[in-house]
């Protein structure tokens, strides 16, 4: 039995890790190591069979049949979305937008409120450390309507530059668009200050939640962020399905995203008006299933508890730096105050790929590469790293294996 945690509030690894059935296969004739955490998780068994459930059991269109199925299905689904309000902390259920994850949802954003509102002069700001999804929609809004694109500037521990942040705010800002924990370096960004200063400014923030939605507690009122995102396949649930989070008042102003059933009310060859949120927002069949398993997602952290799995993951990402950091020529990218359990690296005069495929050929699946972040790659003058990204199921034993993995991959390129 694998024991973390305090003493009196521990989490029993083991028993944990039998709810992943993925973690019992073989790679190359080892078990499974799975290091590529920030890429996606491994889904706990709950969450498989609330999708199974779904189509051996209730499988129908939702908001519109009036027989069991289609009443059994609608409820199932909307109760996803409460669980989901409660998670996050938002007002009111009418404020969650199921989405197909991260990338959508600020896409949605950039294409509706933001074609309604910028205008040519107007100023958006991101940071260097954003992966492309939060950079490429921004890049397009301003383009088409001729506004300006800021980049907060990253310090060479992978912090944000306040002061430079601070310094970009005018009153041309329209919107501050950032993560709260970089997928690349680990780094917990200090979203309220970013928010709060925004806001002085009279801009509004969208606050990109893929990676810390799974690690940190969540409470969007409190945070008081105008639009928060995030994946559901990040915490454990199934891959196509997120939520969009936006203050109400916002969401009622904004434009439609997607025409089709479901986001009208009326429709006419003259016109067409448009159905109450959430609904406004998702047009045509939604992904059922998977926004009913994504709840069995959130049991399942909320089960365990995310103080309890926040713990476990500080004590891997420690100790998995301690033993890291003791490798010639390893040397750490970010080393920010404030992270979650990414641990990115460069190993001096060998590719990142190659290294890769060196863990892999012994059952460790890590990330290598860019990691969807170009720019805070140049940013560090490096084509990309090795990304080792921890969750509730790994142990320190997977930790020496890595080191032990990478010892040998290193001798072997040398």
């Amino acid at each position: 039995m694998i024991l973390a945690g305090t003493s009196t509030d521990r989490l029993d690894i083991t028993a944990i890790r039998l709810q992943f059935p993925i973690l019992s296969r073989m790679v190359k004739g080892r078990p499974l190591i799975y290091l590529d955490n920030a890429a996606t998780t491994q889904k706990p068994q709950a969450v498989i069979d609330a999708i199974s459930q779904y189509y051996c059991g209730y499988n129908a269109n939702i908001h519109r049949g009036i027989h069991t199925l289609a009443e059994e299905a609608t409820a199932a689904y909307e109760d996803s979305r409460t669980a989901l309000q409660e998670f996050i902390g938002a007002a009111s259920a009418d404020e969650i937008i199921f989405t197909r994850g991260t990338t959508e949802g600020i896409n949605l954003v950039a294409y509706t409120w933001g074609r309604a509102n910028i205008i040519a002069g107007d100023e958006i700001i991101i940071s260097e450390m954003e992966h492309h999804s939060n950079i490429v929609p921004w890049q397009i809004l301003c383009k088409e309507k001729g506004a300006e694109l800021k980049v907060i500037p990253v310090m060479d521990n992978g912090e944000l530059s306040m002061p430079a942040y601070l310094d970009l705010l005018t009153t041309r800002t329209k919107l501050v668009a950032v993560t709260q924990v970089s997928n690349a370096l680990g780094t917990v960004n200090p979203v309220k200050e970013i928010i709060r200063a925004a806001h002085r400014a009279g801009a509004l923030v969208l606050i990109d939640g893929a990676q810390s939605a799974v690690h940190l507690d969540i409470n969007v009122q409190d945070m008081d962020c105008d639009f928060f995102a995030f994946s559901g396949h990040k915490l454990y649930g199934p891959t196509g399905i997120g939520v969009l989070y936006g203050k109400k008042e916002l969401l009622n102003h904004m434009p439609v995203f997607h025409g089709g059933g479901e986001m009208i009310k009326e429709v006419t060859f003259a016109y067409t008006t448009y159905n109450e949120l959430p609904y406004k927002y998702e047009a045509g069949t939604p992904n059922i299933a998977d926004a009913i398993a994504l709840k069995s997602a959130i049991d399942f952290i909320k089960k365990h508890g995310r103080n309890q799995i926040r713990q476990h993951e500080a004590a891997l990402l420690s100790y998995a730096t301690e033993q890291l950091e003791a490798i010639p020529g390893l040397t750490i990218i970010g080393n920010a105050k404030e992270k979650a359990s990414v641990i990115s690296f460069i190993i001096k005069g060998l590719h990142p790929q190659d290294i890769g495929i060196l863990l892999d050929n012994q059952g460790i699946a890590v990330r290598t590469g860019h990691h969807c972040t170009q720019p805070l790659m140049k940013r560090f003058g490096i084509p990309g790293t090795v990304r080792a990204s921890f969750a509730v199921y790994n142990t320190t034993e997977e930790i020496d294996a890595l080191v032990a993995g990478l010892r040998k991959a290193i001798k072997m390129l040398s």
